[in-house]
């Protein structure tokens, strides 16, 4: 009978609690669950990535915690979720596609350094967050690859440069044949206005 009865629980508030630890998986089961609010506690892990079973749930608040991780995508599967907030955590990756979780504001996901795409300005990167690639692109430079592909750069701009410019400067008929040549483009496009 006691679990007949915790299936028929309506609301949880627990913010403000100073709770520590993980959110309990077992959390998920109370499918007929409406508003579930542990915000500005001192949670940690990850969200249950069985969230989603929480089918009747309209107000979700897991804001200043220290939760981590990915935002589950079962998440998507909550139709009448008309309030969340995720805000002030350490969730990563990108925020799972739908309807439902980008109609929010981007309020309610602010304050999460690593995590990207819509409804944030923060685009996200083959599934990485731009920031995060762009700390690889550094790390790559120092690569022995990099670092002789771009040596060779200096020295073909150097050589071409030296090549065709190197010839005009000290070459006298390459440098009158070059100035007429110029002298004569800009007369043709002169002569059009």
């Amino acid at each position: 009978m006691l679990k007949n009865d915790k299936l028929l629980l309506k609301g949880i508030d627990l913010s403000s609690n100073q709770l520590s630890g993980e959110i309990p998986k077992e959390l998920v089961d109370l499918i007929e669950l409406v508003t579930l609010n542990l915000s500005r506690n001192n949670l940690s892990g990850e969200i249950p990535l069985k969230i989603g079973n929480l089918a009747s749930l309209e107000f979700l608040d897991l804001s200043r915690n220290n939760l981590s991780g990915l935002i589950p995508s079962s998440l998507t599967q909550i139709n009448r979720l008309s309030m969340l907030d995720l805000s002030h955590n350490k969730l990563s990756g990108e925020i799972p596609i739908s309807t439902q979780l980008q109609s929010f504001n981007a309020s309610s996901y602010e304050e999460n350094q690593d995590l990207c795409g819509p409804p944030l300005e923060k685009m996200c990167f083959k599934g990485k967050s731009r920031q995060t690639s762009s700390a690889k692109t550094k790390e790559d430079d120092h690569d022995p690859f990099y670092q002789a592909f771009y040596m060779s750069m200096g020295l073909g701009f150097f050589v071409g440069f030296w090549g065709i410019f190197g010839t005009i400067l000290f070459n006298r008929f390459w440098r009158h044949a070059y100035f007429k040549f110029l002298n004569k483009l800009t007369n043709k496009v002169m002569s059009r206005w």
